[in-house]
């Protein structure tokens, strides 16, 4: 596993299966060095053996990216046992649908703190290495969602749209050292995910179409800047 990201350090949240496990295995196909994060321990570790057994370089943690102290304490371990993170996907997220009437105050907070809080808590523990190397990627996994509004989406979408907005802020706040913040807003994908009802599988992405947008953001020449992908099935539903 040899690559344009040789001497790379990625770390991939919810990289214990779906999108987040080809995202960290397409890194690892680039030669960069993973980090699997997931809640599912043992998910997470499948992927880091995978990705071994492969030939690549690959380590894993259990983390909640909910948990603010236990963000704070893998981010640290990584950089200190492991290297400097160049790559950060905030790939953990989660879906709940149906009418605003119909969810609970619980539903909302679970769902804003997996979608957008996560993303505030790992990424500030990331940027300030980031900043005192002047370099580094911070791609946050959005949604078709986060830009289209649908019946049944209220509280999905409204985690999604503000993601798109607390990216589109980091990325102004951070260019200028010389670190890149982006989102990828893919469409329908088959996986797991409950989304709003079974989909034909020749209409929708594969896991791999996204982990190849990702890795793409993460390659492109160092004076260019891919602020956002908007990924789609080429065949309509």
């Amino acid at each position: 596993m040899t690559g344009l990201l040789d001497g790379h350090l990625a770390v991939v949240t919810g990289s214990g299966s779906g999108i987040g496990r080809a995202i960290a295995l397409g890194y690892a196909k680039q030669g960069a060095q993973v980090v699997a994060l997931d809640i599912d321990g043992d998910s997470a570790a499948e992927t880091a053996k995978t990705i071994s057994r492969a030939g690549g370089k690959a380590h894993s943690f259990t983390l909640d990216v909910r948990e603010r102290d236990r963000c704070r304490d893998v981010a640290a371990q990584i950089e200190l046992k492991i290297g400097q993170i160049s790559i950060l996907v905030n790939n953990a997220g989660m879906g709940l649908f149906g009418p605003i009437q119909e969810k609970t105050e619980q539903e909302w907070d679970t769902l804003m703190n997996t979608n957008l809080k996560s993303v505030f808590l790992m990424s500030r523990k990331v940027i300030p290495g980031m900043i005192q190397r002047k370099s580094g990627d911070i791609i946050n996994m959005s949604s078709l969602a986060g830009k289209n509004a649908f019946a049944g989406g209220g509280i999905y979408c409204a985690s999604k749209w503000a993601l798109q907005g607390l990216s589109g802020c980091m990325a102004e706040d951070l260019r200028n050292y010389g670190i890149r913040v982006s989102t990828v807003c893919p469409g329908s994908v088959a996986t797991e995910f409950s989304g709003r009802g079974p989909k034909d599988s020749s209409k929708v992405l594969t896991t791999q179409d996204v982990a190849h947008a990702v890795a793409m953001i993460a390659t492109q020449g160092p004076q260019s800047f891919l602020s956002e992908v908007q990924l789609r099935p080429l065949a309509k539903p």
